[in-house]
């Protein structure tokens, strides 16, 4: 694949368009802006940039790595194993369904595209939205640092968007935020990229408890 066509194919997986029901989650945000931890931009850029350190470059980051790689080895055993501790690291079980949830819906796009998956891989695409893409990725050249860039930046404009309906703010300093947070994914990348096997793992008790709190919020405009 010529690198316009892996560029256009990476902007396709990037695609707030992509039916895996990114929009529909908020992880944890919703009780966050309830609970009154996050009711301006500048408390909301606060609030992501933390994940953005701690989770993307702790963890999901270094694991779309370890996945991209283990698709390009035709590795299932690997594979399987990281998409498995991705998520035993995800700390409630709100954030495992979204994240199975979502594996799942990918690889029926995976499947309508007939794209010839071996059996081994199913069960281990449906784990993950991640697994989908690095497995993808591999398949359609996408380079690993553009693929992670390009998911990085996909999962912040959805936390932005998710921000413009809960905290609120309007679609000026929306644009602001993905301007000034984005600018960060470079040098995060970078560090998620060097980091060995025995330093993966984030955990940010904030993040959990809001999300643990959002499975029982009364009312709640973003699923659990």
């Amino acid at each position: 694949m010529n690198s316009d066509l892996a560029l256009l194919r990476l902007l396709q997986l990037a695609s707030p368009g992509l039916p895996v029901g990114g929009f529909t989650y908020s992880q944890g945000l919703e009780w966050a802006v309830e609970a009154g931890w996050v009711s301006t931009a500048a408390e909301f850029a606060a609030w992501q940039r933390e994940q953005l350190h701690d989770t993307l470059g702790c963890l999901d980051w270094p694991l779309l790595a370890r996945l991209y790689q283990a698709s390009l080895d035709e590795d299932a055993e690997a594979f399987s194993r990281w998409s498995r501790f991705l998520l035993a690291n995800r700390e409630t079980a709100e954030l495992r369904l979204e994240e199975q949830q979502r594996g799942s819906a990918f690889a029926r796009l995976l499947d309508g595209w007939q794209l010839g998956q071996a059996a081994a891989w199913r069960a281990s695409l449906e784990m993950s939205q991640l697994g989908g893409m690095a497995w993808l990725g591999a398949q359609w050249a996408i380079p690993l640092r553009k693929l992670a860039l390009g998911h990085g930046f996909a999962w912040l404009e959805g936390a932005v968007m998710a921000g413009v309906k809960l905290v609120p703010f309007g679609q000026q300093a929306a644009q602001t935020l993905l301007r000034d947070l984005s600018q960060e994914l470079p040098a995060v990348l970078d560090n998620a990229l060097a980091l060995d096997d025995d330093q993966l793992g984030g955990g940010l008790p904030l993040l959990a408890i809001a999300s643990s709190r959002h499975e029982t919020q009364y009312t709640r405009l973003f699923r659990s």
